[in-house]
């Protein structure tokens, strides 16, 4: 229609983060296919076009190619398929460089609130993110660069706006004066997913642990979860959780959030269920207590998980409904 391309932004991504023994090839095929294969397969149909264009750009959102072992220790498939973004990057960037077209990839210092920040770790992880915005104002810089001069680079968002003068990145934040989360594959987060803390801000947490006494537990933890059970968030949830947790209460619950008022057993008959949690006694009771982020959980391999990656997702309703009963 436009009688040509100049610029391609490869966006398109599909995430499953689970361990190898959980990940089906349909899962691994489907983020190989999505991620490395359509960019490949987008940059390779836009590439004649591009090489018309008087300043032509590929800007791939991807990751920096960080081969530090936590960035694939729990999700080996899906780092895979994302950094194969990234090698297009690598590998373009220098096989068109003659031709004066610019392969570059954009990444996010600190988590962007988008509608898979919010079904990860809820509204937290939204409160502790930067806008979209951001990453926008960041790809239009790049975009607007001499292509013949500025290729092959694996640019952090921030990075890019202060090198251009806009050292005040405060209106980009969802929350005013938060504490924002690295995003992953950042230089320097792993330390933020191997700290034993999430980052949440815990006011008065050590005087709200004295005060409980035992319902630090997991028993009387699983006991507050059953007293707050009811169709609300049995609606919500509509799925099934078996607890395999170790360490000083080491047992199994079964989670019910499928079924009439949902339920909680322990030492279950039938232990089949659509999703099984395994992590420390201790590590759960902190988690559900909003002491520990679920995500730096799994990143840090805290938290196991098998089977339907996104019915674990859902389990955020049920840790806000418990921390707003005052847990």
């Amino acid at each position: 229609m436009f009688g040509g391309i100049d610029i391609l932004i490869n966006n398109a991504s599909a995430i499953n983060l689970t361990g190898t023994l959980n990940t089906s090839m349909k899962k691994y095929d489907l983020m190989n296919s999505v991620n490395a294969r359509g960019t490949y397969l987008c940059s390779q149909a836009c590439l004649p076009y591009l090489q018309q264009s008087k300043n032509p750009h590929i800007l791939n959102i991807s990751p920096p190619l960080n081969m530090k072992p936590i960035w694939f220790k729990n999700h080996t498939a899906y780092t895979m398929a994302k950094y194969g973004m990234s090698m297009c990057v690598l590998g373009m960037a220098a096989e068109f460089k003659d031709d004066g077209i610019a392969v570059n990839a954009l990444w996010p210092k600190t988590a962007i609130a988008t509608a898979a920040i919010e079904m990860l770790g809820g509204s937290d992880m939204m409160n502790q993110s930067r806008k979209p915005d951001i990453m926008a104002d960041a790809a239009y810089v790049m975009l607007t660069k001499n292509s013949r001069s500025y290729t092959g680079n694996f640019a952090i968002d921030e990075d890019v706006l202060k090198e251009v003068g806009i050292k005040d990145l405060e209106d980009y934040s969802w929350v005013q004066g938060a504490d924002l989360l690295p995003d992953y594959f950042v230089e320097g987060a792993e330390k933020y997913f191997m700290n034993n803390e999430g980052s949440l801000k815990k006011t008065n947490q050590k005087a709200a642990s004295d005060s409980n006494g035992d319902s630090g537990s997991a028993e009387a933890l699983f006991a507050h979860i059953s007293s707050t059970l009811g169709t609300d968030i049995v609606g919500k949830v509509g799925a099934t959780y078996l607890f395999e947790l170790s360490g000083q209460e080491t047992g199994k619950w079964l989670l019910d959030l499928k079924n009439g008022n949902g339920s909680v057993t322990k030492s279950p008959s039938d232990e089949s269920a659509q999703c099984v949690i395994g992590m420390d006694s201790g590590d759960f009771t902190k988690m559900f207590r909003g002491e520990l982020n679920s995500m730096q959980a799994f990143m840090s391999g805290k938290l196991k998980i098998k089977g339907d990656m996104s019915q674990a997702l859902k389990l955020e309703k049920l840790t806000k409904s418990l921390q707003k009963s005052k847990l």
